[in-house]
């Protein structure tokens, strides 16, 4: 019965079936992969998370898109996220990152929540300022969203005096607002490594995507599909990835080994060296 029912689901709602599928896994990051090839698959994108559309978990926007949700943002608690929203929704989506900080609790929504939320992009709809922008430094040693947060609470002193007063207005002065200072934005594989730390998978694209033609060509199975080696077995397999780690060692024999793990779209594999193996292909 529950197979009917959730085969319905995903046959006629299928953006929302997926988006509550994803918001269940949320902190199963082996399933969300799979679930997210699975929503490409159906011809939908998992876009990044972003602040004036994402929710707390995974939600499907105007496009028919599933949109990755604030709450799976490690670092961002779900207090900070509904209160961020709850303003969103009663006054407007924000219109700039100082905008935001205008707005939004800094107590709930800390330099930690703000600095996590930059790394994962979900300031990049302010295209004005790049994400690693956020976190250069001024000429007094103090990062952009530092005094962005700085800002946001003069702004909401002023704003609160001036409703006192008998004029309103922000008395005759302005606050200034702090500038990004200039610098080239982080490189391709450093912008999507920090975004794995903060989201816990590769999100706006993947380190192997300006490979993906040599994989499909070359290779003949996946790396998931070493998990079972017997069906393997007396096969000639080729397979493709990113070496992410590399640990040598020394037997008790005296002679060397090493293992290196390799990491594709799909899982990851420690693969075992020896002898003279090991000594050919360490250089490597």
């Amino acid at each position: 019965m529950v197979a009917f029912q959730t085969g319905y689901l995903k046959a006629h709602y299928p953006a929302e079936y997926m988006a509550a599928v994803l918001s269940r896994n949320i902190n199963d990051i082996k399933k969300i992969t799979t679930f997210m090839d699975e929503t490409r698959r159906m011809g939908m994108e998992v876009l990044g998370p972003d602040v004036n559309e994402s929710n707390v978990k995974f939600t499907v926007n105007k496009d028919g898109n599933v949109r990755f949700g604030l709450g799976g943002i490690k670092g961002v608690g779900e207090s900070a996220v509904l209160q961020m929203n709850q303003e969103r929704e009663e006054n407007g989506i924000y219109k700039s990152i100082y905008d935001l900080v205008e707005r939004v609790n800094l107590n709930s929504l800390n330099k930690k929540n703000l600095e996590a939320m930059a790394v994962a992009g979900a300031f990049d709809c302010f295209t004005s300022i790049s994400r690693a922008q956020y976190f250069s430094i001024d000429s007094k040693g103090i990062n952009f969203i530092e005094n962005l947060i700085r800002y946001g609470n003069n702004a909401k002193v002023v704003k609160n005096s001036s409703q006192q007063s008998l004029f309103g207005g922000y008395g005759g002065f302005d606050i200034i607002k702090p500038e990004a200072t200039p610098c080239p934005d982080w490189p391709k594989l450093e912008k999507l490594n920090r975004e794995k730390e903060v989201i816990g998978i590769y999100l706006s694209s993947h380190p192997l995507d300006d490979f993906k033609l040599e994989i499909s060509t070359f290779t003949t199975a996946t790396l998931a599909d070493l998990q079972n080696l017997r069906e393997i077995i007396d096969k000639d397999v080729v397979v493709a990835g990113r070496v992410i780690d590399t640990k040598p060692g020394m037997g008790k024999n005296g002679k060397p080994y090493g293992s290196f793990t390799l990491q594709d779209y799909t899982d990851s594999f420690r693969f075992m060296m020896f002898d003279k193996e090991y000594l050919e292909f360490s250089k490597f």
